[in-house]
């Protein structure tokens, strides 16, 4: 007797659902703390529809915490380390001063033992009792405190934690404005991602905070490095992290473009989680401004460099040359040098105060490619007179005009540094 085996139909995927947990779980990413009378209310409806799988998702695959409130949603991430590239910004974009953050974390704690409103002048003198009760030397009489407070404040009211309900904040740093502000403890409480009492130091802080998570060994630490810093070497991982990465590293590339909408892009050197919509980056590169211009064409040049062999060697002088000569060195004098040919090419295209002091617009370009870890870096090059060193990035390459990739090496990818320039860039 003959059975029929009949197969039930896969269930049908729900691809409006779908599209709205991936642009969930990105807005999180980016914006990790958001409230109902932010900039994304309509995300966290988003994050409150798809709440299960969400918590799941950055559970099982980063080890990340999800909290989700009636008013907001918290993604506790760890943190990047000592890691000093990434900083907290004024509205101006300047970044914050070790004063901002000290202001910053005492006005958090004053707020945590305050009132539910409360005017400007109240909480300055609550901070005022705080640092006293820490020991920090403060003088909001002084327009540097004030300024830094000022930006504390700011930082506060834009993440949601304060709102102001009547008055003037924007002026109070030099005019002395009053203001009354709303405290929302509901969002305070969601504040602070790392215990503090069993901190001994700032460094331990912060080397608690970025600590990896129990689960998920080398998993979670390549896929953390690649959604917080897109651009992983294959140098700063360990022998359990290369191995699992040589194992499944094609099978990530499905798991990031399924979760986030990222594709990852696999090379030699490590791989580098691109952005097909330009959004998901707090910085972007190439793009608009003379310094950014300015770090595109030295960042050409130093390629350039790197790749033609005018350079004192790699920077990781262990380990398979095919997986982890992703850094190679370059004096100074060479970099210098290659700054003075851009700047004698293209010193109209500086702003007015970069052409009074092309130096410090160098110096910009170089802090934009370190932040980018495109660039670091190093000491003396043995006993060298010409001062530090550069490691350039084998990526780097990328952003070099007229280049193509060469042939695969041994490890099945091609190498970044081998670049053919007779033929068509891409």
């Amino acid at each position: 007797m003959t059975t029929t085996r009949i197969e039930r139909p896969a269930p049908a995927v729900d691809h409006l659902a779908v599209a709205e947990r991936t642009q969930a779980a990105r807005t999180l990413l980016q914006h990790p703390l958001m409230t109902t009378r932010g900039p994304f209310a309509e995300e966290l409806r988003l994050v409150r529809r798809h709440q299960n799988e969400l918590v799941r998702l950055f559970a099982e695959g980063l080890g990340y915490r999800l909290v989700v409130e009636p008013g907001a949603a918290r993604l506790f991430k760890a943190g990047l380390g000592r890691d000093s590239t990434r900083p907290l910004c004024k509205r101006s974009g300047a970044p914050f001063t070790p004063r901002a953050y000290a202001l910053l974390c005492l006005t958090v704690a004053a707020l945590t033992r305050g009132k539910a409103q409360l005017l400007v002048d109240e909480l300055v003198s609550q901070v005022r009792s705080a640092a006293a009760d820490a020991k920090i030397a403060v003088d909001l009489d002084s327009s540097a405190d004030r300024r830094a407070l000022h930006a504390a404040l700011t930082v506060l009211v834009r993440i949601g934690v304060l709102s102001e309900r009547d008055g003037d904040l924007d002026h109070w740093a030099d005019q002395r404005t009053q203001s009354l502000l709303d405290v929302h403890r509901e969002i305070l409480s969601l504040l602070i991602s790392a215990p503090l009492s069993s901190a001994t130091s700032p460094e331990h802080l912060l080397d608690t905070a970025a600590l990896p998570s129990a689960a998920g060994g080398a998993r979670t630490a390549i896929r953390r490095t690649l959604v917080e810093s897109p651009l992983m070497s294959v140098d700063d991982l360990d022998e359990p992290q290369v191995d699992w990465w040589r194992r499944n590293r094609n099978r990530e590339r499905e798991w990031f473009r399924d979760r986030f909408g990222l594709d990852l892009e696999l090379r030699a050197e490590g791989a580098l989680a691109v952005d097909p919509e330009d959004e998901l980056s707090d910085i972007v590169f190439p793009g608009k401004g003379a310094t950014k211009h300015l770090a595109l064409l030295l960042l050409e040049q130093l390629a350039g460099l790197a790749r033609d062999g005018h350079h004192t060697g790699s920077a990781n002088p262990t380990g398979d040359a095919d997986e982890r000569d992703v850094w190679r060195v370059i004096p100074d004098v060479a970099v210098r040098s290659a700054a003075s040919e851009v700047l004698r090419l293209w010193r109209e295209g500086l702003r007015r105060d970069q052409r009074e002091d092309p130096e410090a617009a160098v110096r910009e370009a170089l802090g934009l490619l370190q932040q980018l870890g495109l660039l670091r870096q190093l000491g003396p090059i043995g006993h060298s007179d010409d001062g530090c060193a550069w490691a350039v990035h084998a990526a780097a390459t990328r952003y070099a005009t007229h280049t193509t990739l060469a042939e695969a090496s041994d490890s099945g990818e091609r190498s970044l540094f081998n670049l053919d320039l007779d033929e068509e860039g891409q």
